[in-house]
């Protein structure tokens, strides 16, 4: 018995492994991949002295560790399961519990044990950890005329309450009948038979029950009683209950918005105006039916109020709409924000884009409709897609708007590439045009004045991520082509903004931009001030767009004109081809653009015609 006291012993404590001392068969307990607990038949068998566990059971048991280690596995905890050996003179059943196993060995062929024996096993079932009742089929209705303590503690019924009834006692409203069904083919068909099912203590309180039932037989082969296992397995049902419920939500909720998601992406894809991808993404929410309705606001700059902008489903007023708001909090930290009132759960979503902010996505559920992670992630998405789209729309009101906001700001950001192109020279750039070149982006073409085309081009060399291109040089200035990673103009387009000027001259650049008045224009401007460093707005003003007739004109020109047309055109005008005396040949501008002179002549002469047709009406 000192081995015991200084190993693991099994389930049930100091009284079970007491019990266990007296087996006749070996048992054996199993922790944490070792023997842990033999009783004395079990020392005695496979020859194991005190003191030496715990042990590895392979070597004790040779191969027929193998078949009673899968059963292991496969043994529910809190379960009995039934093993039979090829190459021993023993059966073994298994009981798995929480922290280890017990292994209990029974011989083959085993005449009727000696009255003595009897009583130990008696005490072993009482003590067992798991309920075990036994029945008698030949009484009517099959009453139990036993029960053990696990089983009183688990059902909280005692002796008296339930012997001489049958085991129907535990059911209720809730008990599958499929599985009573079950039961009851299996004891009429005499079989043993393993189902899980609800049952109800005496106090009413419902619990899983895993109930085995199965026939003891005589030596002539009769059934003369049942034998039933219980043991509690609410805590392991209800976790699978639980991820069922959690599967069946997520598929429900991914069919769900689905469809959604690919109207909403159809809405931004096809409406014309941002109204109206607005208006037409709040009713398509509104109409979903796990949602009450939808709102899309934006804050005001002048008084820092949200505004409606559009809604559906629901009336939303402006003055509701508080810093303790959910949509105040989202514009804020640029997340999720998710709170309840007494009547309605409210998810907003930032409408973020490129670093702009285009205001807020506000969707109502019913409260006692929570919207989890899985959701707001999918609602996320959503919301990005619909600030993309207000950003393409804001971005085509940038050319045809009369209604503007000029911005003039200045930059000393060195990653810039003009202000680090004057700081390094004595250099004066001015901004000309952008020049979109098929494949390789968007590049911009300035003037420059004060340094030779070699300094600006081992200036350029300097810089990481930015490709200098003289075009043409003459009489002091170059007509440079700079392509720059952190190119302003091109970043500044994709966020709706037309950059009217640049001018850059001793390590610092002053920009003159133009932004729609429907634009968040603040919004903008911190998205600047974020992206460049030492950024000063020198002034905002309110202006109409100038020249917008002759933006029209020579926007409609350019999309007539190939790449190639355009490229020659833009070129030789700039390079002051057109004047005269020329400071630059047709040789030197088809040398920039890597073609013959005859080639170059082709591409201005159609964009020549295309131009005069353009301005004369014929095209």
């Amino acid at each position: 018995m000192d081995s015991v006291s200084e190993t693991h012993e099994p389930e049930g404590g100091t009284s079970a492994a007491a019990a266990l001392e007296w087996f006749v068969d070996p048992v054996l307990a199993v922790a944490d991949g070792a023997i842990t607990f033999a009783n004395e038949a079990a020392r005695h068998e496979f020859d194991l002295s005190e003191g030496t566990l715990p042990r590895e059971p392979e070597p004790v048991l040779g191969s027929d560790w193998g078949p009673i280690e899968a059963a292991l596995t496969e043994t529910t905890v809190g379960t009995t399961r039934h093993v039979p050996l090829e190459t021993a003179g023993y059966d073994v059943r298994v009981h798995r519990g929480e922290e280890g196993a017990t292994i209990a060995f029974e011989r083959l062929g085993e005449q009727e044990p000696p009255a003595s024996d009897r009583t130990v096993k008696d005490r072993a079932i009482n003590e067992a950890p798991v309920g075990i009742t036994i029945s008698d089929p030949s009484r009517e209705d099959n009453p139990l005329v036993y029960i053990n303590e696990a089983y009183e503690e688990i059902t909280g019924y005692d002796y008296e309450d339930v012997v001489g009834r049958n085991c129907r006692i535990l059911q209720g409203e809730a008990s599958d009948p499929e599985a009573v069904a079950e039961m009851r083919t299996g004891i009429d068909e005499e079989r043993p038979v393993t189902v899980e099912l609800t049952n109800y203590r005496k106090d009413g309180t419902a619990f899983w029950n895993e109930v085995t039932i199965a026939p003891v037989r005589n030596d002539a082969g009769e059934v003369t009683h049942y034998v039933g296992f219980q043991n509690d397995v609410t805590a392991r049902k209800e976790a699978e209950l639980e991820l069922e419920r959690r599967t069946e939500e997520l598929e429900h909720i991914l069919e769900r918005v689905e469809g959604l998601i690919q109207d909403v992406t159809d809405v931004v894809a096809g409406s014309t105006s941002r109204p109206e991808l607005e208006a037409a993404v709040c009713e398509r929410i509104a109409a979903e039916e796990a949602y009450e309705g939808a709102w899309i606001g934006e804050r005001d700059p002048a008084t820092e109020a949200i505004e409606i902008r559009e809604q559906a489903g629901v009336s939303v007023e402006a003055s509701s709409v508080g810093d303790d708001h959910p949509a105040a909090a989202a514009l804020e930290t640029g997340a999720v924000a998710v709170d309840s009132d007494r009547e309605t759960t409210r998810a907003s979503f930032p409408l973020r884009y490129n670093g702009i902010d285009y205001g807020v996505l506000t969707v109502c559920t019913d409260r006692d409709r929570a919207i989890d992670d899985r959701e707001s992630v999918i609602l996320s998405a959503l919301a990005r897609a619909v600030a993309s789209g207000v950003n393409a729309r804001e971005t085509s009101r940038t050319l045809a708007t009369d209604a503007v906001v000029a911005v003039e700001i200045e930059l000393a950001d060195p990653s810039v590439a003009p202000v680090a192109l004057t700081a390094a020279t004595d250099a004066r750039l001015e901004y000309r045009r952008s020049v979109h070149r098929t494949g390789d982006g968007t590049s911009s073409l300035f003037t420059a004045e004060g340094a030779t085309g070699e300094e600006l081009r081992a200036a350029a060399a300097e810089l990481p991520g930015v490709a200098l291109e003289v075009l043409v040089e003459h009489e002091g200035s170059c007509l440079i082509e700079l392509s720059d990673d952190a190119d302003p103009v091109g970043w500044l387009s994709e966020r709706g903004v037309r950059t009217r000027a640049i001018e850059s001259e001793g390590g610092a650049a002053r920009l003159d931009l133009e932004i729609p008045r429907s634009a968040n224009v603040r919004s903008v401007v911190e998205a600047i001030e974020d992206r460049y460093d030492g950024t000063d707005v020198v002034s905002f003003r309110q202006r109409e767009s100038e020249g917008r007739s002759r933006q029209e004109f020579a926007s409609r020109l350019e999309e007539s004109l190939t790449d190639r047309q355009f490229t020659a055109l833009q070129r030789a005008y700039l390079a002051g081809y057109f004047e005269w005396p020329r400071p630059t040949t047709g040789e030197e501008l088809a040398q920039t653009m890597g073609v013959s002179r005859p080639t170059f002549h082709e591409h201005l002469r159609g964009a020549e015609a295309k131009l005069c047709g353009a301005f004369f009406g014929e095209e």
